[in-house]
């Protein structure tokens, strides 16, 4: 992906081509370099803007975007609390479907991480619908009744109990995490915390190689990524509010007795 300029020329390897003989010019058009071979000009799409943007973490797949964004509920005026921001992979496609009423409340406690991401947010044209905030969300977050909290980072449980007094009632949480043991800590904070609907996925994509009389799967692939936990936000019913005394579990004689009587009662 590279950005047309007047005057300057792209070299590669197959020959070279004028931006000057480009610039102007309709997307979809094939063009021949110095050395006769055919080149494509295709107008960048969103997969583009995450897959070649300027990288110095991991980032989130398209493949995963695609569901976050799915889970989340999220479109046109949305407002979105994301952690952490990394290289703004992930952020660009949030601001993506946000556009051009919403805006992602992006933070991170690496600073260098933020500048990258502000690079590549501009170059996607999306900077102006994120809010990109140097703060570590697990002390808190600023915003309230946002539609949906999404997290990438090491400790999302630690999140939880801020993401609830963040989201609307019914809200959206959406956790990505690489290991199964963070799933766990976050599911058991999320039932802790009062959300409901809590479902985890693993999204796997295989490529395949098409060709007459050896069509079959691609040898390489990007296999396991992160595990995707979902959730939803309700209210706290009132005895929820207060702290109530624990009670004595009921003995195994009376836990029959009471089945008992549920079954004949039945």
């Amino acid at each position: 992906m590279i950005k047309m300029e007047a005057g300057k020329t792209f070299h590669t390897h197959k020959g070279y081509i004028k931006f000057d003989e480009l610039i102007g010019q309709d997307y979809g058009a094939v063009y021949k370099t110095s050395l006769g071979v055919p080149f494509t000009a295709l107008k960048p799409i969103l997969t583009d803007y995450i897959m070649k943007s300027a990288r110095d973490t991991q980032i989130t797949y398209p493949k995963d975007n695609a569901l976050i964004v799915m889970f989340s509920g999220i479109g046109s005026g949305s407002r979105v609390v994301e952690s952490g921001t990394g290289t703004g992979a992930l952020t660009t496609a949030l601001a993506h479907y946000v556009r051009p009423n919403g805006k992602i409340y992006s933070y991170d406690i690496r600073a260098q991480s933020q500048k990258t991401a502000e690079k590549n947010l501009k170059r996607a044209g999306l900077l102006d619908f994120v809010d990109l905030k140097l703060q570590d969300i697990t002390l808190g977050i600023d915003e309230r009744d946002v539609d949906s909290v999404i997290l990438d980072l090491a400790v999302p449980w630690l999140v939880i109990p801020h993401a609830y007094e963040a989201l609307k009632p019914s809200g959206t949480i959406v956790s990505f995490s690489p290991t199964i043991d963070q799933v766990v800590k976050t599911v058991e904070a999320l039932k802790e915390h009062n959300f409901v609907a809590i479902e985890t996925f693993e999204c796997i994509m295989r490529g395949m190689q098409i060709e007459r009389g050896k069509t079959r799967p691609q040898t390489l692939m990007t296999g396991h990524t992160g595990y995707i936990t979902h959730a939803r936000k309700v209210i706290k019913s009132p005895q929820d509010q207060f702290s109530t005394p624990l009670q004595k579990a009921p003995s195994n004689e009376e836990s029959q007795n009471e089945n008992i009587s549920i079954t004949k009662e039945i």
